[in-house]
């Protein structure tokens, strides 16, 4: 029920397409609790939903939206006017390719709005802007986005569930119970006890240049998606038709792998910074809230650290809430942390750069557990 509410705005038409899912109903005598989840907790939580939804916390406001739409496509338009109007001068180019990997990471967290359904009211509306936010500004697919991200908000850190955690164990062992298990499955896809360091070669810079941006065609292409092929193409083309003339082939090439090169490594460092350090483990069919706690942290808040990380410094509230829309997290973290203290769960918070190092830091722990457990066990 809990992921459900979570998840959907219109409820009813979503229930009309699960009804052909339904297998029966339970008997009287049968027990309607799993026993692996805490009863008072989730009565607890679900309260908490019903006031978040009284203060209209759920409610979006389109002009904090629109605005931060704006700053987009001000940014975008500034990198073009630097090497027009300065030429194609070293200075001018790089500065070009921090503005636009700046756009690009900043248009990431505005497509993540949308696909969540946190700007409009309507779940239509937000998948229309969504293709042109992820497709044209982003180059990016939206069903591919939908498909991976909404099995990570479902069981974030939960082995063989969430996509988030697969690089386990081609490329790194993630957390104690699983590097343990590899350690005394004596496998070593890789030399784990070294990950803390190569995690900088094949992480931040490689992810988005060498990964996303092939498989992302391969994704289209094979799931027939001629919509967000065509969405994507046209940065392409406009990518092409505004840089070319001031930059030649071989510049608009290097420009663009330059900016991936930047946003790879704002979008690694800051999506890793809330999860790679939590709990990693098999799927232990937790109640909604302790699911979501275990596998998620927050980052202080700031003005800077807000516009960073695009209020993902708020993961657990966009995690317990994901509809939400990302101006209200504020609002409601002190009740979260209430009911935190209620049940003796941890509410972590940290400064930023502590929560980029403890990536590092459980890396190396788990790089040396699964030593431990490979040589010793």
């Amino acid at each position: 029920q809990d992921p459900f509410i979570a998840f959907h705005l219109d409820k009813t038409l979503v229930r009309k397409y699960m009804r052909p899912l339904l297998i029966g109903e339970l008997a009287p005598d049968q027990p309607s609790f799993e026993p692996s989840k805490n009863k008072k907790l989730v009565e607890d939580f679900r309260e908490l939903r019903a006031t978040v939804e009284k203060m209209g916390l759920l409610n979006p406001n389109c002009i904090f939206f629109i605005l931060y739409l704006c700053h987009i496509l001000v940014l975008d338009v500034a990198a073009w006017l630097t090497i027009w109007y300065f030429g194609a001068s070293t200075v001018s180019f790089l500065f070009s390719a921090v503005l636009l990997g700046t756009v690009q990471a900043q248009a990431g967290w505005l497509q993540h709005d949308f696909g969540h359904l946190s700007v409009f009211s309507k779940s239509r509306w937000n998948h229309w802007v969504h293709k042109f936010v992820i497709g044209h500004l982003k180059v990016g697919i939206r069903c591919w986005w939908n498909h991976l991200h909404f099995q990570h908000h479902a069981k974030p850190n939960c082995f063989r569930k969430d996509p988030d955690v697969n690089m386990h164990p081609l490329f790194f062992a993630l957390g104690k119970t699983l590097s343990v298990e590899l350690g005394v499955q004596k496998k070593k896809f890789m030399p784990y006890n070294h990950q803390h360091k190569y995690f900088f070669i094949i992480g931040p810079p490689a992810l988005v240049p060498l990964y996303f941006q092939w498989y992302i065609f391969y994704f289209v292409v094979q799931r027939k998606q001629w919509v967000d092929l065509a969405w994507m193409l046209t940065f392409y083309i406009r990518f092409f038709l505004t840089y070319s003339p001031l930059l030649g082939v071989k510049g608009v090439l290097g420009l663009h792998l330059l900016v991936r090169f930047i946003e790879s490594n704002w979008f690694v460092w800051v999506t890793q910074m809330n999860h790679i350090p939590m709990h990693i483990d098999y799927d232990k069919n937790m109640d909604w809230f302790s699911t979501q706690l275990q596998a998620t942290c927050n980052v202080h808040q700031s003005f800077f650290n807000d516009w960073f990380s695009g209020h993902l410094n708020f993961q657990i509230e966009h995690h317990l809430f994901p509809t939400m829309p990302r101006h209200n997290y504020w609002k409601v973290a002190p009740l979260v942390k209430s009911l935190c203290a209620k049940h003796g769960i941890e509410y972590q918070c940290k400064p930023l750069l502590a929560a980029f190092a403890d990536i590092v830091h459980s890396l190396k722990d788990s790089g040396e557990l699964w030593l431990d457990a490979y040589l010793h066990k």
